[in-house]
């Protein structure tokens, strides 16, 4: 007797789990089974809409970043184009420098090796 109120119990026990749970992965299956062809149609019916909406908020963020864009005075143009040029020959003079030093340490260390005569 025992063994049957015990069996009676688990079987009440996990039977009220489980009812709600396959009711919720039978809801799962037929919202999945539907979906594609709903998603299919809702793709099609936005995509065309959704490309115009993000262009036109696209054109519209550049027009607005436009706006913040200043054009530089001739005097600041012609500061900026002295110091560009200025730092161009400052790194050439560098650079010849550095070679030059390099370069002679190299044909020194040849020599003193007897790669060069």
């Amino acid at each position: 007797m025992a063994k049957s109120a015990t069996a009676t119990r688990d079987d009440k026990a996990g039977a009220q789990p489980g009812k709600p749970v396959e009711k919720a992965s039978k809801s799962i299956i037929k919202a999945a089974s539907k979906a594609p062809s709903s998603a299919v149609s809702a793709l099609g019916d936005n995509a065309v809409t959704g490309i115009f909406t993000r262009s036109i908020d696209f054109l519209n963020d550049v027009r607005s970043e436009m706006r913040k864009v200043v054009t530089p005075s001739w005097n600041e143009v012609r500061s900026m184009t002295t110091v560009v040029i200025l730092t161009v020959f400052a790194f050439a003079a560098f650079f010849y420098v550095v070679d030059g030093i390099l370069g002679h340490a190299v044909r020194a260390l040849l020599h003193l090796l007897g790669g060069t005569q």
